[in-house]
């Protein structure tokens, strides 16, 4: 079978001979993935590796399957790959692929490259951190010391002119995709129909109305795939889901032709990269689940969104790449037409932690590297974080630690967390926190059932309960293992080290540990946002906690506390070290009516100690009293009857005989306290103190003379 992209192969080869780069822009069919690397292998100017990149480890397993197998080999051969947790690479491999954060580790270990011809940036229009970072440095090593090395862009929608302008007016070359056509199906929930039911209900229209062939279903999330799944447990075909919550036998699984029709139930893992044989139908719930982060906050999650209408193309290709096929649409054509264009870049809207650790490894990048460069206020709150963890000095540039968390190849949290528990003798406890909140929830079930405390998780590992993962438990002990040998520590910990869970979070998130305010369950974090827990949760009682995990609630000034661990305030002290800084706190206190004053040792928002015997200056002091007075009104100051009546006289004189009379209303008296009543209160620190203060005189000289005679003459 010839595939359409080997039209233009002469043509990527002469381009990347000639100029070093180009951009090739090919539908799904197309045959880009695998057989582009394997028409390189030839190249004269090819010395060195071909690097693939993949988005998705399923991806870059199968590429790396489908190219062995067309040159009669095993994985790790010609053709090697390399994933978190997966190597299968040897002497004689020359094509290599890999997936974007392996990228990563790779050029800032080694900007040059060494020992690579070339860069093949496969799915570009994904658009993930890691390849916008990836691509950025490849420029810039090509610019600076690697002038020889090559640089191919592949996607399947893509500004294709934008990224040739960035590889220097690289040329744009399109290959003709193998799609048949595609009926689309405008299908929107009925009224008081679930979305879950509307999607189960559609795969089955799909099963009768396309007679031939298996049915791919897109979800935004294992959730929503268990829940759709339960719907379809009585239809005549196999229901399978795929996702990157399993092993990856059972998505293997997903790329092979079954015995029998089959429904697969995946996540956007099966909008791109990868080709699943036999699906003449495609029902499309319209929903995808992406990374958000709230830089005012600190806080970033993953949250649903529509797709784009280019994302929604992509996944209608689906149905047309053996026979004719037919798209159910779960939203209407309206609803369609409003939708974005295309999905927005991570480098936009995601945590850029990590990218600014990379960055300052790297030694800064140049804004015309990027196709859209990290956005300054989110970069910046990603610079403060850093340095609070040590990985970044005053200045911005990284210190000995952040190049130890650099090397790490994990979030910079997470890497400090391990590093400041080995000497504590907690390293393999970091070892599997660390892998637990890299990898999905272990515990199964929606989330009002799952426990917050995150110790629950590490009993679940030692002690696996029905309602655990296991494909997710596998990866979460495979990944402590692996961390775990870095720290020196065994895989698994101990349950008496446990109570220390708390203390370790609190080095990954300093800016979300947090105390429990005065009464109910809502809590303050260090950063000065706002987190509640459900009244029963057990750790709703905690003075203090670390948290790991907030989920941000649309239109709630506070976000809910999904995981966590109590944390004790020495460990805090222990944990902030010299961050801490004392403060002196005077304020009035609604609740009491008067001063209260304290001295505070304090991180941001977040009070560890308090001393209620401090005694406040007298300028803090005088500011809470007028503080009281603005909130509670004049009448705190209990001016005498007499001068209320001589108020009410002066303010029939301004208003009748015009501003040559001063305004002594309570709202003017309120506006100028610091000019008339602040010089009067040296000494009072507490309400009862302005009883012995001559208000009445005070007011009574905002009337200047010959006012005072006029006003008894009229």
């Amino acid at each position: 079978m010839v595939l359409p992209v080997f039209a233009v192969i002469d043509e990527i080869k002469t381009a990347l001979a000639d100029i070093g780069a180009a951009v090739l822009v090919a539908p799904p069919g197309a045959g880009k993935t695998t057989v582009v690397p394997l028409q390189l292998l030839d190249a004269p100017w090819r010395t060195g590796k071909i690097l693939v990149l993949e988005p998705r480890r399923l991806a870059a397993r199968a590429a790396a399957s489908r190219m062995a197998a067309e040159l009669g080999e095993r994985v790790g051969q010609t053709v090697g790959v390399r994933t978190r947790g997966d190597s299968r690479v040897g002497p004689s491999t020359r094509i290599e692929v890999v997936t974007e954060g392996i990228l990563t580790r790779m050029v800032v270990a080694d900007p040059s490259l060494t020992s690579v011809s070339a860069v093949i940036f496969d799915e570009y229009h994904e658009r993930s951190i890691d390849a916008d970072f990836g691509l950025a440095c490849c420029i810039e090593s090509r610019a600076l010391v690697r002038p020889d090395l090559r640089l191919l862009v592949m996607s399947a929608t893509l500004d294709a002119a934008a990224c040739a302008q960035l590889l220097g007016d690289a040329p744009v070359i399109a290959s003709e995709g193998r799609i048949f056509p595609v009926d689309i199906v405008w299908c929107p929930p009925q009224t008081r129909q679930t979305w879950e039911r509307a999607v189960a209900d559609n795969v089955e229209r799909a099963l009768v109305e396309q007679t031939e062939g298996d049915v791919l279903v897109f979800l935004p999330g294992i959730g929503e795939i268990r829940r759709v799944h339960r719907l379809l447990q009585h239809v005549a075909a196999e229901v399978i889901e795929l996702h990157g919550g399993l092993d990856s036998g059972s998505q293997d699984q997903a790329l092979h032709i079954g015995t029998r029709r089959r429904v697969v139930l995946a996540t956007a893992i099966a909008q791109t990269s990868v080709t699943l044989p036999g699906v003449t139908a495609v029902v499309d719930g319209g929903l995808a689940r992406r990374s958000r982060f709230d830089p005012r906050r600190g806080i970033g999650g993953l949250v649903t969104e529509p797709v784009s209408q280019a994302a929604a193309e992509q996944r209608r290709g689906r149905a047309g790449r053996v026979r004719p096929g037919r798209c159910y649409r779960v939203w209407s054509e309206s609803s369609h037409r409003a939708l974005p264009a295309f999905d927005p870049p991570e480098i936009l809207t995601a945590d850029l932690t990590g990218l600014a650790l990379d960055l300052a490894a790297w030694g800064g990048i140049d804004d015309s590297r990027w196709l859209d460069p990290p956005p300054a206020g989110p970069m910046a709150a990603s610079v403060r974080l850093l340095q609070s963890l040590d990985g970044l000095d005053g200045s911005g540039r990284i210190t000995d630690h952040g190049r130890r968390l650099s090397e790490l190849g994990l979030h910079p949290r997470l890497g400090h967390m391990l590093l400041c528990a080995a000497p504590l003798g907690y390293g393999a406890l970091a070892a599997t926190l660390a892998a637990l909140l890299s990898e999905r929830d272990i515990i199964t079930g929606p989330p009002s059932v799952r426990p917050t405390d995150l110790r629950e998780r590490l009993v679940a590992l030692r002690n696996p309960t029905t309602m655990t993962d296991r494909s997710t438990r596998e990866r979460v002990l495979a990944d402590a293992r692996r961390f775990a040998e870095r720290a020196g520590s065994s895989a698994v910990p101990d349950s008496a080290s446990d109570d220390a869970t708390g203390l370790l979070l609190g080095f990954a998130f300093p800016d979300r540990l947090a105390r429990r305010r005065t009464s109910g369950t809502r809590f303050v974090l260090a950063n000065g946002s706002g987190a509640t827990l459900d009244t029963n949760d057990p750790l709703a009682r905690a003075t203090f906690l670390s948290i790991a995990e907030l989920d941000v609630v649309t239109g709630q000034a506070d976000a809910h506390i999904s995981m966590a661990a109590p944390v004790e305030a020495a460990d805090i002290i222990s944990i902030l070290g010299n961050q801490l800084t004392w403060h002196d706190d005077v304020r009035w206190d609604r609740r009491t009516g008067d001063v209260v004053s304290s001295r505070q040792r304090r991180f941001g928002a977040l009070v560890v100690e308090e001393d209620h015997r401090a005694k406040p200056s007298p300028e803090a002091a005088a500011a809470a009293l007028l503080d009281g007075v603005r909130t509670e009104g004049i009448s705190l100051l209990g001016l005498s009857t007499e001068t209320e009546r001589w108020r009410h006289r002066v303010a029939a004189c301004h208003h009748y005989l015009g501003n040559v009379w001063p305004d002594l209303s309570d709202l003017a008296l309120i506006t100028s306290l610091d000019d008339w009543l602040r010089p009067l209160l040296s000494g009072c620190n507490r309400r009862g103190d302005l009883a012995h203060v001559d208000v009445n005189s005070a007011v009574r000289a905002l009337l200047p003379w010959p006012l005072p005679r006029d006003l008894d003459n009229l």
